[in-house]
């Protein structure tokens, strides 16, 4: 009896070891050829603004630091410009030489010229008569026979010559009382309209030295330090609108078979306790060339192509930065 006993116990011993190793494959097998969740990992971003200056100067003091949140308009960095100071006052001298010389062809001759051109007019006048009075006496005496050919051809000249002298001199009077062309006036407005817009130019550059927000925003990096010196163009500081955020991921194509644009999707935020978010999808793009083909399977049977997708979150997310990552767990079929 006893050995039958102990064989029915060997028995149950190796049946329950089968048994065991028949659930430990079975295990395995339905953890090794379910397919794995697929994560897709995208990152936070905000529209980023970048300030910078169109003239050249050191930073003189900044009125915000980074972190701050500024409002569109309020002054951020003052920068120390004194070449274009000095290059306003240029302008501003050529300008009042322009508006000098505008006034003077507007307003004409002075007094005192228009007076002496008026006197000269007036003995031209004088000569003439006289010269004619003279003519007419010798030209009366040669048509008698009493004066020579010669002496009416002189008195005749001399005549000729003083009405020529007199048309001279009235053009000259009338010139001094009318003042300068309007050619010349033309011209002179033309220097002061020039000159303006020089200044305008400069007046332009000396805004620049106190640079203002371009819009809503915080402060999410400065640059140079006070004292450095900076160049045209050259970024100072950078704002981020927080309140224009999106995310972009990188999705090869086979896994975006439930991802359209205008489609809603779930996503999860690490940073902010794996806080689920909802994104909806507005921008979809190949990635080009350059990105990275990968083979569907080990063996290869064709390459799947990279997008970048891009989705805003419905609701304004608390707390999400940029550069935050974001999860987009994707169950693979």
């Amino acid at each position: 009896m006893s050995g039958k006993k102990y064989t029915v116990s060997n028995m149950m011993l190796t049946f329950g070891i089968v048994l065991v190793a028949v659930l430990i494959v079975a295990l395995a097998g339905f953890f090794l050829l379910t397919p794995p969740e697929e994560y897709i990992m995208g990152q936070a971003e905000a529209t980023t603004v970048r300030v910078s200056g169109k003239v050249p100067g050191r930073i003189a003091s900044y009125r915000f630091n980074e972190g701050d949140k500024v409002k569109a308009g309020d002054t951020l960095v003052f920068l120390k410009t004194p070449e274009v100071q000095a290059k306003l006052q240029q302008v501003e001298a050529l300008k009042a030489a322009a508006e000098a010389q505008h006034a003077k062809a507007m307003k004409g001759a002075r007094e005192q010229e228009v007076t002496a051109a008026y006197e000269l007019w007036q003995k031209a006048q004088a000569g003439l008569t006289i010269a004619q009075k003279s003519y007419d006496r010798v030209r009366n005496l040669y048509e008698k026979g009493v004066m020579s050919a010669q002496k009416k051809d002189e008195a005749e000249a001399n005549y000729n010559a003083m009405v020529a002298t007199e048309k001279a001199a009235r053009s000259q009077y009338e010139m001094a009382k009318e003042g300068a062309r309007k050619e010349d006036k033309a011209a002179a407005e033309a220097l002061v309209n020039q000159a303006s817009g020089a200044v305008a130019e400069v007046e332009s550059y000396v805004e620049e030295s106190a640079l203002v927000a371009p819009i809503d925003g915080e402060i999410i990096e400065r640059f140079p330090e006070v004292g450095e010196l900076v160049g045209t163009g050259a970024p100072i500081m950078n704002l981020a609108d927080m309140n224009d955020m999106w995310v972009t991921f990188s999705i090869r194509e086979d896994l975006l078979a439930n991802i359209r644009i205008g489609h809603e999707i779930k996503a999860f935020v690490p940073a902010l306790g794996n806080q689920e978010v909802t994104l909806k999808v507005y921008y979809m793009k190949d990635m080009g060339t350059y990105a990275a083909w990968k083979a569907t399977k080990t063996a290869g049977q064709y390459d799947a192509k990279t997008f970048e997708v891009r989705a805003r979150p419905v609701q304004p997310v608390e707390g999400l930065r940029p550069g935050m990552s974001v999860i987009l767990k994707e169950h693979k079929k």
